[in-house]
């Protein structure tokens, strides 16, 4: 555990540009992160989600617009920048294994976002929602660190 603690702690440090879901419902609330992000003098990023199953990150300030979206959830006001600029994603889930495997919604947004990307993949995850296997298939991508708030 001490590894993979180093390993998404120096991911974090060294990203300049970071990708953060906006929390909603059950989720976890992400808006601290994300000011914690741009007050380290990182670019953030938040998502965008187009037709099912494309989504975009769109950088974000202290000053950004956002408004309604897919699913209700807020989103920005401005361009999409290019993925291969991320270096972190913080992404969401419904559940995840300890080794990495996440379930989200179904509508493979997150998994179509990081197909073929080097994006280091984040999944934060509520540690009572943890589970010990989940379903996957061939287009799952798996998460290359874990964090839960235990």
């Amino acid at each position: 555990a001490r590894a993979n603690e180093n390993k998404r702690t120096e991911a974090y440090k060294q990203a300049s540009c970071v990708f953060i879901f906006i929390g909603t419902g059950a989720e976890p609330d992400t808006a601290g992160l994300i000011k914690a992000a741009l007050d380290a003098g990182k670019r953030v990023f938040v998502p965008r989600c187009l037709k099912k199953p494309v989504m975009e990150a769109v950088e974000v300030t202290a000053a950004t617009e956002y408004e309604p979206g897919a699913f209700g959830i807020p989103e920005p006001i401005g361009e999409a920048c290019d993925k291969s600029l991320l270096d972190l994603a913080i992404i969401p889930c419904v559940t995840v294994t300890k080794d990495g495997w996440r379930l989200g919604h179904g509508a493979g947004f997150y998994d179509h976002f990081l197909k073929d990307t080097n994006i280091f993949k984040l999944c934060i995850c509520f540690e009572k929602l943890v589970s010990r296997s989940v379903p996957v298939s061939s287009h799952d991508i798996r998460m290359d660190s874990v964090i839960t708030e235990a």
